[in-house]
C-alpha cells in the first residue's frame, strides 16, 4: 500500500509502498477515506518533537474510513462499516480510565504516533476504540471529528465548562481553535475570537463568535477584552500553545474566571501566582477528549448542530502532502484532509 512515512525530523517524509498492515485477533482493518492534516504533525517533522515510536513511522491520527477486515475475535464491529477512529485509544484499566478520565490514560496509544497512522490506505486499529457513523455523515469530512472536533468539545464542555450567557473568549482561530469557537457558541457562550489572521477571523464571524479581534491592530487584547465584556471575561481558551499568548489569555480573565489552556508548548510561562489566590481563578489544562464524549459529539454532526463540511476547505492526495503542510503554514487552510 501506499503510505507517507516519516523517517525523522532530519530525513523528513516520504511517500513508500509499505506492506498493508496485519490485523490481530481483537484488531480491524480500517480501508482509509481521509485523514486530517494537524499541526500536531509539524511539531514532529520540523520541531524536533520525537514521536513515542521510532521512525519510520506513517503519522496521520484523524482519520475515517470503512472496515476492511476483522480480527478472529472481533464481534463489534463488521466488514463494511463506517468508522471514526479517535486520535488517542485508551487502556480502560489504569486509575485515569477508573475515573473515567480516559484522555488522560496512563496508557494512551495515539496513531501516528506510537503506532503507524493513518497517511496511508489502510491502518490496523483495535477494534474496541472505534466509532460507527451514520450514513448522513460524509464520510471525509468526518475524519475532522477524531481530533480537530473533539478536542475542543472535550475542553468547552468538560474542562472550560461553558454555559450559556458566558462570555468567552477563544486565542487562535485554527483548526481547532475555530471549533472552539463553534462548540462554545452553540453551548451558549458570547464568544469573542482572537487572532492575527483576517481570513481566520472571517471564519471565525462564520462559525458563531459575536466579537473578533486582529491581535496586529490593538496596543494589548487583554485591555480591549475587559472593555468588550465590561471587566474581563468569563472564560478564556487559548488554542495556540504560545507562551505570551498563555499569559495575555490570563491577563483577560476577570474576578473568579477561568483559563483553559488546550494549546501545547514545551516552554515555561510566567503568571502572577497571586492573581490566581487574590481573585480566585481557575487555571485547567485540556488534552484530548474522553471516549464517552464521542457519541454525543457524533449526534450533534448528524443533527446539523455542528457544521464539519465547510471547515474542510483543502484536499489532497498523498503524493500532495507537502502542499497541505504547506497551506496550513500558510494559514491559507482552515482544515486539510488528505485523500488515499
Amino acid at each position: 500500500m501506499k503510505a507517507v512515512v516519516f523517517h525523522g525530523s532530519d530525513k523528513g517524509l516520504k511517500i513508500e509502498d509499505i506492506p498493508v498492515p496485519p490485523v490481530t485477533d481483537d484488531q480491524i482493518l480500517v480501508k482509509v477515506a481521509a485523514c486530517g492534516v494537524c499541526h500536531t504533525d509539524l511539531h514532529y517533522i520540523e520541531h524536533g518533537v520525537p514521536t513515542f515510536k521510532k521512525p519510520p513511522i506513517v503519522l496521520g491520527h484523524e482519520a475515517s474510513g470503512i472496515v476492511e477486515e476483522v480480527g478472529a475475535k472481533v464481534a463489534n464491529v463488521k466488514k463494511g462499516q463506517r468508522v471514526l477512529i479517535p486520535a488517542v485509544l485508551t487502556c480502560g484499566y489504569c486509575p485515569a480510565c477508573r475515573q473515567g478520565r480516559e484522555n488522560i490514560c496512563s496508557n494512551m496509544q495515539m496513531l501516528g504516533n506510537h503506532f503507524d497512522g493513518a497517511y496511508a490506505e489502510y491502518v490496523a486499529v483495535p477494534a474496541k476504540d472505534v466509532l460507527e457513523l451514520p450514513e448522513s455523515i460524509p464520510l471525509e469530512e468526518a475524519s475532522i471529528i477524531a481530533d480537530a472536533i473533539s478536542t475542543p468539545y472535550h475542553a468547552v464542555k468538560n474542562r472550560a465548562q461553558v454555559k450559556p450567557g458566558d462570555r468567552v473568549v477563544v486565542f487562535g482561530c485554527g483548526g481547532v481553535g475555530i471549533n472552539a469557537v463553534q462548540l462554545a457558541s452553540v453551548a451558549g457562550g458570547y464568544v469573542i475570537a482572537v487572532d492575527v489572521n483576517p481570513r481566520k477571523l472571517e471564519w471565525a464571524r462564520e462559525f458563531g463568535a459575536a466579537k473578533t479581534i486582529d491581535a496586529t491592530k490593538v496596543e494589548r487584547v487583554s485591555k480591549e477584552i475587559k472593555k468588550l465584556t465590561g471587566g474581563g471575561a468569563d472564560i478564556a481558551m487559548e488554542v495556540i500553545g504560545n507562551p505570551r499568548t498563555i499569559e495575555e489569555a490570563f491577563e483577560c480573565v476577570r474576578v473568579g474566571g477561568r483559563l483553559c489552556v488546550v494549546g501545547y508548548t514545551h516552554e515555561a510561562i510566567s503568571i502572577v501566582a497571586g492573581k490566581i489566590m487574590f481573585k480566585e481563578l481557575e487555571v485547567v489544562g485540556s488534552l484530548g477528549c474522553r471516549p464517552v464524549d464521542y457519541v454525543p459529539l457524533i449526534r450533534m454532526v448528524e443533527q446539523g448542530k455542528i457544521d464539519i463540511k465547510r471547515q474542510v476547505t483543502h484536499r489532497f492526495s498523498l503524493d500532495e502532502i507537502g502542499k497541505a503542510f504547506a497551506v496550513m503554514k500558510e494559514g491559507a487552510s482552515l482544515r486539510s484532509i488528505v485523500i488515499p
